[in-house]
């Protein structure tokens, strides 16, 4: 098992409450986030990255400033994120290396992108207290990851030798031809064998979909050991995130890395509305979450 060194535990701290419980705010999402601020795909066309980069100055404002970190990409956040003065001096940052959507193998598999010039050293340019690296894998079928796994071991490698933090993401998906039923049934053990790659290839700190059980939440603390992993929301609704978390702080998750249960109905092109919402619908979810996260915290 990885463990983190001096310069990385710092990193760690700086993501995590003063409790030691990670409450990071993601707003990495570019393509995702202009289908929330418009519904008309020649609208979407129209949403610059300037004004997603308002969006997400607007979010770390008025959340990331009360959760301790943000999560931010680097085409659209930063450097203005620093350079501004928008995000607080104690608020850490994480700048996330993933480029938007995915390519397609012949076999229909998702190939994961990265963003063009951003390696560990830039993202340490950029003002970032770590990275984060987002990839899709299906561990019942290696011939899907072949591609994906290259591109943890070259940016795992790449933070290692800066000896900067990387969070580690991964996501899984149905592939072609399977059922609904039949994706969600594989669920726990797609995440709790995608954990298992993740840790084997040098992970050490893991953001992560629900296991689905409380049972899957376990077995994935069991493989962790002293790694420290987060519960994502996946744009669930925030009452189902709630329940989400309680059973994955209560089965041995270290926090949340929480975005779009927060925030997807409080954005909109009119900022004043985007601050009205936050202010009022986004700030008491957030409440909520660390309220679960203290008890846990307080219980371990």
């Amino acid at each position: 098992m990885a463990s983190m060194t001096t310069a990385e535990r710092r990193g760690y701290q700086q993501i995590c409450r003063a409790d030691g419980a990670m409450m990071v705010i993601a707003c990495d999402q570019r393509g995702g986030m202009r289908t929330l601020l418009a519904s008309d795909p020649a609208e979407q066309a129209k949403i610059g990255n300037d004004i997603l980069g308002e969006t997400k100055a607007d979010i770390t404002r008025y959340l990331a400033s009360r959760a301790g970190c943000v999560l931010v990409d680097p085409i659209c956040a930063v450097p203005a994120l620093v350079d501004d003065g928008i995000i607080d001096r104690t608020t850490g940052l994480l700048i996330g290396l993933d480029a938007s959507g995915w390519d397609k193998s012949p076999e229909g598999y998702r190939l994961s992108k990265l963003v063009d010039g951003i390696d560990a050293r830039r993202v340490r340019a950029l003002g970032g207290t770590g990275g984060k690296i987002m990839v899709y894998l299906r561990s019942d079928l290696p011939a899907a990851n072949t591609h994906n796994i290259a591109i943890l071991e070259q940016v795992i490698a790449d933070f290692a030798r800066e000896d900067l933090l990387l969070v580690v993401e991964f996501l899984t998906y149905a592939v072609e031809g399977e059922s609904p039923e039949a994706y969600a049934a594989k669920v726990p053990g797609l995440i709790v064998g995608g954990t298992k790659i993740c840790l084997d290839l040098g992970s050490k700190v893991l953001k992560i979909p629900y296991p689905g059980s409380a049972e899957a939440c376990a077995e994935v603390t069991r493989l962790s050991g002293d790694v420290p992993w987060a519960v994502l929301s996946a744009g669930v609704g925030h009452e189902t995130f709630v329940g989400q978390v309680e059973v994955a702080m209560a089965n041995g998750a270290s926090g949340v890395i929480a975005g779009r249960s927060l925030w997807k109905d409080c954005i909109s092109l009119d900022r004043a509305v985007t601050k009205a919402r936050l202010e009022t619908i986004a700030v008491p979810r957030l409440r909520d979450l660390e309220a679960i996260i203290a008890r846990h915290v307080r219980a371990t």
